[in-house]
């Protein structure tokens, strides 16, 4: 081999070893060695294990309930939002207090946030 070629070989090396990629690809390649049940698509495992792979199923299914149950929070909160709003327009009406949005939100604002003073 040439020594120009060998040069470009070590920098090359070096190159993979001072980004971490000799390290990831070993780490790969062991987990493949001690996998007790060798997959029958070794590429697929070491793209897989490379980049983390897909999440599992199980992940994936835990994570589309519990945004059905923020899905399902939301809704509620919503809903006791629009309750409080007419409650407070509602209050304002009765009170005599004028209904600008401004005034409504201010109103509600101080509702829901008892230690709030206004001078």
């Amino acid at each position: 081999m040439s020594k120009n070629a060998e040069t470009k070989r070590e920098e090359f090396r070096k190159y993979l070893e001072g980004n971490g990629i000799l390290d990831a690809l070993t780490k790969v390649l062991v987990g493949l060695y001690e996998e007790p049940e060798k997959p029958q698509d070794p590429l697929e495992f070491l793209k897989r294990h490379l980049h983390g792979g897909p999440p599992d199923v199980v992940d994936t299914d835990a994570l589309q309930q519990r945004v059905r149950e923020l899905e399902e929070q939301n809704r509620k909160l919503e809903s006791e939002l629009t309750l409080v709003k007419q409650q407070v327009l509602q209050h304002c009406l009765v009170s005599g207090v004028e209904t600008s949005s401004a005034n409504v939100w201010l109103f509600l604002y101080i509702l829901t946030n008892p230690g709030v003073h206004i001078m």
